[in-house]
């Protein structure tokens, strides 16, 4: 099932270089099987996945707090009302306490690991950033928001956690934490599948470094498999080119949209880009 072109399902967690935006774009391009898998190894926020809205999924992540968050909000363990309950509680404590208490809550969650934790963290702090340390710690400082969690700003935030729970609801699909190697092992003929890596040598430090060593190989598991493949990437701004989109991955059918992304610290240096998809067949 495809979602009507004017209601994009926004996910309750945000990310640098969230697909939001392009959603249209990509949906507009997929042509697909609907009797095969829709699978994405990098599926990040879900935001793709939630609006293609495959009946059969497999969606796999390094990052193991993404993975649970949706797991559990899969399997009822999280529900609009359990996210509000947390947020109102924390987000009056945050109110009063402002970064000392959010240092509190991020130490907590460098231990406990809950995922209400990380969304939490995910909503308030700079920029809504992910991003650990070499030892694997959460180190995002805090936005410096002390009023973060309005009720305005919960509401929407619940309101999110039950659009993608309904999304789910009667859905064959499957959260797994894994390399994106594990995700090609699934696929087949009638499958599909969706690939938004990491920008080659940029240490986004979300789930480690992704080198231009990985970028070659993914390349080679794509050409590969014999499920259909796109790609989503960058191919260029004014200022430079991707030259290994056009040296691994020109064989593929491209179509091309310019995107605005809002990843820069200071607006001067935000820029357009061109973005590809890169469709196997």
């Amino acid at each position: 099932m495809i979602q009507d072109e004017d209601k994009i399902i926004i996910p309750p967690i945000k990310c640098q270089g969230i697909k939001t935006k392009l959603v249209s774009f990509i949906r507009q391009n997929i042509i697909r099987n609907d009797d095969g898998v829709w699978i994405e190894p990098f599926v990040g926020t879900g935001v793709v996945a939630f609006n293609i809205a495959p009946q059969r999924a497999i969606l796999t992540d390094k990052n193991q707090y993404i993975i649970r968050l949706y797991q559990n909000i899969q399997n009822g363990l999280i529900t609009p009302c359990v996210v509000r309950d947390f947020l109102q509680y924390h987000g009056e404590k945050l109110c009063r306490l402002g970064g000392e208490y959010y240092i509190e809550m991020r130490n907590a969650f460098n231990v406990n690991g809950d995922p209400l934790y990380f969304l939490f963290l995910n909503r308030s702090d700079f920029n809504g950033m992910i991003r650990f340390n070499k030892n694997g710690m959460f180190n995002v400082p805090f936005c410096q928001k002390k009023d973060r969690f309005s009720k305005a700003y919960i509401t929407k935030i619940c309101n999110q956690i039950a659009k993608v729970a309904a999304i789910m609801s009667g859905k064959d699909w499957s959260f797994i934490c894994a390399p994106w190697q594990e995700a090609f092992t699934y696929a087949t003929e009638l499958d599909y599948i969706y690939i938004d890596p990491p920008y080659i040598g940029r240490d986004t430090s979300y789930v480690g470094e992704w080198p231009e060593s990985e970028a070659i190989k993914l390349s080679e598991y794509a050409h590969s498999t014999p499920a259909n493949v796109c790609l989503s990437m960058w191919k260029e701004n004014e200022f430079r080119k991707n030259d290994h989109l056009f040296k691994y991955w020109a064989d593929f059918t491209w179509h091309e949209q310019k995107h605005f992304y809002h990843i820069g610290a200071k607006e001067k240096n935000r820029h357009p880009m061109i973005e590809i998809l890169a469709i196997k067949r």
